[in-house]
């Protein structure tokens, strides 16, 4: 009898992009810089597949489900599950920075740009900027809260007016099926987009820069992990969600996540491995897309965490009181920039604004930034994963227990 050859797996494959990688920007740092065009193409084309697919999804989820009620509150069990976890993170963040001082006897060395955009969103801009003014403007820009709150309506709308919306309703879906077959096919590309972004990485920052910034990059990968075996695995035993079953369904996304830093490289693979998981299309397709502007556990961990680092390494004391209301500050304001280049920093710049602090702190984390949005960004998606299990078994969803 012959052997059969076992086929080598997506994330494997993944994973070998990642290390071949490292491997070029180490040894051949001068050809790796080259090879951005490779991972620019690969994002590009996942960004592609953003819009059409939670326009798809939510619109046929909404529609098809026929129950605007039940929508409304899966809506604000969301709200609630989101606030509660991002709030644990912001003070599990504080916790670890204030028990480690990674920020202790560092000097900042003065700049004269940090070369991110200064945003000061107030809550009137922040409530103003959910509402699109124009869907195709919104898609364009990949504005994910946009999109949400437009399809939503949408959905409504035709869920409203019932049997004539039925060539809609079917179109959504053959629309969402087809963005799905699409994402496979992008998918492909995977492994060389991952090397190449993986690559020009370290061939442009270098081991050297993690030097001076280990103990910070350290703190946070250990806070991170902490929240999740910590906070996220003691979500998944209270609500009994299948552990087996939910790493396998979140796995390949998380990975993605990771070795890309970048939410829409994982959001179409999350929305698909998590229905097939047992989450109904309605909830994955509002709760996924809707978590990543008001649940971005990682980034609000990582936010809380960088804005006292930069506190102590300027050599200024923050009160215990001054550092709640910076962590207030800071859980508004990641509602309110979702559609802002490097939101993470744009947050952190404004936080820093306004108490007083350094600006030169962004442009020191700047240097280590992508190495700190890889953990961030995989958090993010891991949290909104769980969320979406979550709100399905307050709704009364029975997960099959795992194999």
């Amino acid at each position: 009898m012959g052997r059969t050859v076992k086929r080598i797996s997506l994330t494997a494959w993944i994973f070998i992009g990642m290390a071949a990688g490292i491997a070029i920007g180490i040894a051949a740092p001068g050809f790796a810089v080259h090879l951005s065009p490779v991972s620019n193409i690969f994002l590009r084309l996942i960004r592609s597949i953003i819009a059409p697919l939670i326009f798809g999804t939510l619109v046929y989820g909404i529609a098809g489900s026929g129950d605007l009620k039940r929508m409304g509150r899966i809506g604000l069990k969301a709200i609630v599950y989101f606030e509660a976890v991002t709030t644990v993170a912001l003070f599990l963040g504080l916790a670890a920075v204030n028990l480690v001082q990674p920020g202790a006897g560092m000097k900042l060395a003065p700049v004269e740009e940090t070369g991110i955009p200064q945003v000061h969103p107030s809550a009137a801009s922040t409530i103003e900027h959910v509402f699109p003014s124009s869907v195709i403007d919104a898609m364009a820009r990949g504005d994910v809260l946009e999109i949400v709150v437009f399809s939503f309506l949408f959905g409504a709308a035709c869920a409203a007016v019932g049997i004539k919306a039925k060539p809609v309703v079917a179109f959504c879906e053959s629309l969402a099926q087809v963005m799905f077959r699409y994402t496979n096919y992008v998918m492909y590309l995977a492994p060389l987009g991952v090397a190449a972004a993986i690559a020009v990485t370290v061939a442009g920052k270098g081991w050297s820069v993690l030097l001076g910034l280990g103990k910070l990059v350290l703190t946070m990968y250990a806070a991170q992990a902490v929240f999740v075996t910590l906070v996220l695995g003691s979500i998944v035993m209270l609500f009994r969600i299948p552990a087996g079953a939910f790493y396998r369904a979140v796995r390949e996304p998380f990975l993605l996540a990771f070795s890309t830093a970048s939410s829409e490289a994982a959001l179409p693979v999350a929305l698909e491995n998590m229905e097939q998981f047992g989450v109904p299309p309605h909830i994955v397709a509002f709760v996924l897309p809707t978590g990543y502007s008001f649940n971005a556990d990682g980034s609000t961990l990582y936010l809380s965490l960088a804005s006292v680092f930069v506190a102590q390494a300027a050599g200024v004391h923050l009160a215990l009181g001054q550092q709640l209301l910076m962590m207030l500050t800071l859980m508004l304001t990641t509602k309110g920039v979702a559609g802002v280049p490097r939101a993470a920093l744009v947050i952190l710049a404004a936080a820093l604004s306004s108490f007083h602090l350094p600006m030169e702190g962004v442009a020191v984390l700047l240097g280590v930034d992508a190495i700190l949005d890889m953990a961030r960004t995989s958090v993010n998606v891991l949290g909104n994963c769980l969320a979406s299990a979550v709100v399905a078994r307050w709704e009364g969803v029975d997960f099959a227990p795992a194999p």
